[in-house]
């Protein structure tokens, strides 16, 4: 037995918070009844998300992880009530699993954006207690003095609590515009632009190049994608502290013998 958040994160269904909020929602079931968080299942049961039974994979699908680049105007959610484009529509298939997105972007910031099909993974590489790097290229408007820069880095008190830039960079710039690049290791809500807005300052175009150790290639364009190879996914396992489930899901698989 084993608890419905990891079995169903390792199932590629999604990451153990974004499970552990579709359980909240009543909106997971177990042969039929609406389950629980901590609610246990051995594998046998019929799981249906939304209704939509879950086909749930006998063995583990090879790790994979998949860069995208986001374009403005794309939203990070599977369906929109607008109809609006969403990044998955442009992601290759799957024959196990499915893409669950690593963070999201706000549908007016553009970059980086790293899907999985293992849901452990994307816990590691969003959960605070791992302090993963989140880097951002940001263009500001407006005058801005060594003290605003000082105050963003000493932290500013924000509606959901204190926040801060663990790094800033000047990047230059001409006029009134001004570019950033700045890091932090926490992935709030729209939390890069509060922080400049909380210091008077506009930002008027906003990119991820980096996550964790993964940096947007400058030739990968916008609404394209780029399948890592399988050594980078093995190392970035490792890194995490989930060397031991890589190397198991990519054993060779023993064919079948015709009797």
């Amino acid at each position: 037995m084993e608890r419905i958040q990891k079995y169903l994160a390792n199932q590629g269904a999604g990451s153990r918070r974004q499970i552990d909020a579709l359980l909240q929602q009543g909106r997971i079931s177990v042969n039929g009844k609406i389950a629980k968080p901590g609610d246990q299942v051995a594998g046998r049961e019929k799981i249906a998300i939304d209704g939509k039974l879950v086909r749930l994979q006998r063995h583990a699908a090879r790790p994979k992880i998949l860069m995208y680049h986001k374009p403005v105007g794309e939203v990070c959610t599977r369906s929109d009530p607008e109809g609006r484009e969403d990044v998955f529509q442009n992601l290759p298939g799957l024959q196990q699993g499915r893409w669950v997105s690593i963070g999201r972007l706000d549908i007016n910031t553009s970059g980086l954006l790293l899907f999985t099909n293992d849901g452990e993974l994307a816990n590691r590489l969003m959960h605070p207690s791992y302090e993963i790097e989140r880097e951002y290229a940001v263009r500001v408007h407006g005058a801005v003095s060594q003290e605003m820069l000082q105050q963003l880095r000493d932290g500013v008190q924000l509606e959901d609590g204190t926040a801060r830039f663990d790094d800033i960079i000047d990047s230059g710039g001409s006029g009134s515009n001004h570019w950033y690049h700045v890091v932090l290791k926490e992935g709030r809500n729209r939390e890069v632009r509060r922080l400049w807005e909380a210091v008077g300052v506009e930002v008027s175009r906003l990119t991820r190049v980096r996550y964790d150790q993964f940096r947007l290639p400058k030739w990968l364009k916008p609404g394209k994608f780029r399948l890592l190879d399988e050594e980078v996914v093995k190392r970035a396992y490792q890194r995490l502290g989930l060397a031991g489930k890589s190397s198991e899901a990519h054993k060779p698989r023993r064919r079948r013998r015709r009797a």
